[in-house]
This record gives C-alpha cells, sequence and structure tokens, in this order.
C-alpha cells in the first residue's frame, strides 16, 4: 500500500491557520478588553477632570437645574458638555484692577484656572466624558426625557455626588430591560430633571405610567434596529 503524503503547500496553510487563531484570538482579547472598558461599562468609573465641579454643591445645594449646563437635552440626542461662557456667568475672572466682567463668585480661586484660561485663549476645557457608549450605540436623549424619563434614571442622583461616577452599567441588558417595562421609570415630565421627586402619598404609578404611555404614544422597541442604526 502506498503511503499518502500530503502536499508541500500543506506547511504553509498550516502557518496560516496557526496565524489566524493567534490573531483571532488576540482580536477576542481586545474587543472584550475594550467592551468592559471602565469608561463604556463599568459602575463607579470616576475620572478625575480638570476642574473640580461639585455636581452636589450646584444641583444639590444650590438647586441649578440639569438644563442650565446640559442645556440641549430636551431638544437633541446629546446632552450638551457646557461651554465655558456658561461657567463664566457665575466665575468670571478679575482683571488687573480686581474688577470682573460678570458675576464675581470665586473669582481668585486658583481651582477655576483651567476656567479661566480657557475663556482667555477660546481653547476648551478637556472635560473627560463619563457616560460613554459605544460609537455603534445610538441613545437620544430628547426622546427620553420627554416621555417622562428622570436623569436619575441612567445617571443616578448626580445632585449628591461631590465627584459625579457612572451609576449603571449601560449595558445592552440594561437597556433593553428598560424598553420591555419603562413604567416604573416614568414621573411627570415637568419633573424629570427634578432628582429628588418623590411621588405623592396615594400615588398610583401603574395607573399614571398607562396614561402616560397612551397620551405620549410610549411603546419602546427591542429590535436591534433601535440603537444600532
Amino acid at each position: 500500500m502506498q503511503r499518502f503524503l500530503f502536499p508541500r503547500w500543506v506547511n504553509r496553510f498550516l502557518l496560516v491557520l496557526l496565524a489566524a487563531a493567534v490573531g483571532g484570538g488576540l482580536f477576542a482579547g481586545a474587543m472584550g478588553g475594550l467592551a468592559t472598558d471602565p469608561e463604556t461599562l463599568n459602575i463607579g468609573y470616576k475620572p478625575t477632570q480638570p476642574v473640580p465641579f461639585s455636581h452636589a454643591m450646584h444641583a444639590g445645594q444650590l438647586k441649578m437645574d440639569c438644563r442650565y449646563c446640559h442645556n440641549t437635552v430636551f431638544e437633541a440626542a446629546h446632552a450638551a458638555v457646557p461651554p465655558t461662557a456658561t461657567c463664566i456667568n457665575c466665575h468670571s475672572p478679575a482683571d488687573i484692577q480686581g474688577v470682573t466682567a460678570l458675576s464675581a463668585v470665586r473669582a481668585d480661586s486658583e481651582k477655576l484656572d483651567p476656567i479661566h484660561e480657557s475663556w482667555e485663549t477660546g481653547k476648551s476645557v478637556a472635560w473627560k466624558r463619563i457616560h460613554n457608549l459605544p460609537e455603534f450605540v445610538y441613545f437620544n436623549h430628547a426622546a427620553h426625557v420627554n416621555s417622562g424619563v428622570s436623569c436619575k434614571s441612567c445617571h443616578g442622583r448626580v445632585d449628591q455626588m461631590e465627584v459625579v461616577y457612572q451609576h449603571e452599567p449601560l449595558s445592552m441588558a440594561w437597556c433593553i430591560e428598560c424598553h420591555r417595562n419603562p413604567d416604573p421609570h416614568l414621573r411627570p415630565i415637568e419633573e424629570v430633571t427634578n432628582l429628588g421627586w418623590q411621588p405623592p402619598e396615594g400615588w398610583d404609578q401603574e395607573a399614571f405610567a398607562k396614561e402616560q404611555r397612551e397620551t405620549l404614544n410610549i411603546n419602546p422597541q427591542v429590535h436591534c434596529a433601535v440603537c444600532h442604526r
């Protein structure tokens, strides 16, 4: 019986298979690492910002509405990062005579130097994004807040955070769970930015959610094209 011999090109093919296996493993590891990166998924992600802005003081103690800084949240898909001009409305720098052009709240604070430098140079402050969805995920802030979903549902009690951190996982499963049953997250639209809002005594959440969904035609979908466009 004649012995069968594989052709010589099989040796090169085995090398290609080995390279593909190693490359596939590296790719899978890289994708897995990116998918679980703190900037996209991990609860508790809390980067150090260039300016130590306290939401607990501004939104909590001073009761500033979220929309003062994030003024596009009811009209656009993205909640705008406040421009330097918004900060300067309260924290205007003092000139050499000690005079401020606008409001002079802590005008001499060294912590505000990046804001004042941004104002003078026109270069944006390098704020670090905390809630950072992957590029292949579409999320519309306006669609949610105009339906009565509070900022609190996704961001937590920001008005109690000295340093803002990621409060929820922002995973696909987490989003789908809310789309399948949004009723617990619905509240009167005028209370969406009131993070400390509590239903009044005798409140019937089930009845309210049913009426709100019928009135505003709230019918969240769970098929892929909703978020992956």
